[in-house]
């Protein structure tokens, strides 16, 4: 009896989700094990329907999606979908732990939303462990039927998808950077579209190619999964106009360089040259570095190719001949450029597409982010590799260093059973402030717990978040699950709450999912909190997510019905 009231409850959540003017579109996605060789390294690695990257998933605003994903690897797995706001089908969000249990080897579970209001470039990843390190791939969002870009339509379409290649496991890498306390080894390459390129030993042959005509503008639909490295990305004696950041239209500019973090996309014009040009060009990805930790110091390149005219012959052997220019990138550590760049991502703010930034705020947040250390475990006489030989590294939000939980956190909200899961006391503020971009304080300890900030239905939310020198300052990728925020004012140094706010941008403030918090200085974002459930925030640098770098807001329902999370649906997995 009980199980057919459920679903009698899941088959009306379903009616409520019906959308108004799409369709419904059904995918499968097959998790399983594949032998994938780069680099000369064969390896067997968890990928998605055999391929790797993933397959690109396509809708149209307005849809309901149906992904059915299947667990057949050793591995549990849980599937996000990084940038959809979730309206209300926050069990979909997919981080394991927080708004689901994670799919166990040979079970599966349907992800069920309807996308709202949103179109542009999004894409999913795994969200447990770091298995996202192969899982992944675009997830396009195109516009209702009969609704035009807001700019010329271009001749194609082409996503192109930043990774990162480990010749090791990458989940071997992290189990043993946790058992030590010390930092995880790099990726051996970085990739575009899971190609590394020439400039790799070994490699040549796996070189991602994109092919253009004279005179035609390209739509590029650029994505960062890699796991702990921002990138700057340049096309070889071409420039670009930036129209889309984190599938939101901006103000187009022009620029010869990308910058673009863990977990962003940004939608770039490419207009091609008026004649063939006898050349080739390189299209190259390198980090953008600011931590004093090792990275992968290496470079990622495909290559632009035109097509021939027609009556040349050998059209083969002459594009094989043909000069082939490179990008000239910013240097590694190039804040000025990050911050240049970053500065000119504006909101459209049209009639059509308007930047709603909350103007007044119910709640005012101040949280750091940043590194620290936990001790050592003495009774096991644990030597560790982090910064001593008695410390481990950690991360942090406001010092707490977040504990994942065993049960969901969504699944124990809405059931009532929250106690010993999770405690609803985040502070608003630091419980011990410093000077946070100064001399860091003596006491480098986080304190660890699984803490949610709770937030009435519709309020108005102000947060800055405030880089920390401990350990180093460094740019920290902030994703909110569930949200698209306003990015209303940047900075470097310790935030003033007196002068700071006086520059906010509450006209046309770019709006995004992902923020890069610059290294040493701070972030302030607005947003409505109105959408109910449990909501993930962490670093999209893999490496901090496992230090702690993480939190979860919860959201609770409101009044009306359209205001209530949506029961659970029935297949939603078990801890």
């Amino acid at each position: 009896m009980a199980f057919q009231l459920l679903f009698a409850v899941f088959s009306c959540g379903l009616l409520f989700l019906q959308p108004a003017f799409g369709i419904t579109r059904h995918y499968t996605l097959d998790i399983k094990m594949h032998n994938v060789t780069r680099l000369c390294h064969t390896k067997s690695l968890v990928s998605v329907n055999g391929q790797f990257p993933g397959p690109k998933l396509i809708a149209r605003e307005g849809d309901q999606v149906l992904i059915k994903v299947i667990n057949n690897v050793s591995n549990n797995i849980s599937i996000h979908w990084h940038g959809i706001r979730q309206l209300r089908s926050g069990w979909a969000d997919g981080p394991a732990y927080i708004t689901q249990c994670p799919i166990q080897t040979g079970q599966s579970y349907v992800y069920n939303y309807t996308i709202v209001g949103q179109r542009g470039t999004l894409w999913y990843h795994a969200h447990i462990s770091w298995l996202r390190s192969t899982v992944y791939g675009p997830l396009i969002i195109l516009p209702k039927r009969g609704v035009p870009y807001p700019f010329a339509k271009p001749h194609k379409e082409v996503p192109m998808t930043f990774g990162e290649w480990f010749n090791a496991d990458p989940e071997a890498i992290i189990r043993q950077a946790t058992q030590t306390g010390g930092g995880p080894n790099v990726s051996d390459a970085y990739t575009i579209n899971g190609l590394p390129g020439p400039l790799y030993n070994c490699s040549a042959k796996d070189t991602f190619k994109l092919r253009v005509k004279p005179g035609k503008t390209y739509l590029l639909r650029l994505i960062n999964a890699a796991l702990n490295d921002e990138l700057f990305f340049s096309i070889a004696n071409h420039t670009v106009t930036v129209v889309e950041a984190d599938a939101i239209y901006v103000k187009p500019f022009e620029t010869d360089t990308i910058l673009i973090a863990p977990g962003q996309t940004t939608n770039i014009l490419l207009k091609t040259k008026s004649s063939y040009p006898s050349a080739s060009f390189f299209m190259t990805a390198r980090p953008y570095a600011t931590g004093q930790g090792t990275f992968d110091n290496t470079t990622v390149a495909g290559i632009l190719e035109y097509e021939p005219p027609k009556h040349t012959k050998d059209a083969h052997l002459k594009i094989k001949n043909l000069q082939l220019f490179k990008p000239v990138l910013p240097a590694l550590n190039d804040t000025n450029f990050a911050t240049k760049f970053s500065n000119k991502l504006r909101s459209l703010n049209s009639k059509t597409f308007p930047a709603n930034v909350p103007l007044n705020v119910d709640r005012q947040f101040f949280f750091t982010v940043g590194l620290g250390t936990n001790p050592c475990n003495h009774k096991n006489n644990q030597t560790c590799q982090g910064p001593t030989n008695t410390t481990m590294f950690a991360a942090s939000i406001s010092n707490i260093s977040f504990i994942m939980p065993t049960k969901a956190l969504l699944q124990s909200h809405y059931s009532g059973q929250s106690r010993g899961v999770y405690s609803p006391q985040f502070p608003w503020n630091p419980i011990v402030p410093f000077n946070y971009t100064g001399t860091p304080p003596n006491n480098t300890n986080v304190s660890n717990g699984t803490n949610l900030m709770v937030l009435p239905y519709n309020t108005s939310v102000e947060l800055v978040m405030q880089d920390t020198s401990i350990l180093g300052a460094e740019s920290h990728p902030l994703h909110l699950h569930g949200f698209n925020f306003f990015v209303v004012g940047q900075g470097f140094g310790n935030f003033d709450p007196n002068k700071d706010p006086k520059n906010f941008n509450l006209v046309d403030p770019i709006e995004r999912n992902t923020i890069g918090v610059p290294s040493g200085g701070w972030a302030a974002i607005r947003f409505l909190a109105d959408n109910p459930g449990v909501w993930f925030m962490h670093c999209h640098l893999e490496v901090h997510t496992s230090w702690g770098l993480r939190m979860a807001w919860l959201v609770l329902d409101g009044d009306k019905p359209d205001q209530k999370l949506l029961p659970p649906p029935a297949d939603l997995p078990k801890c």
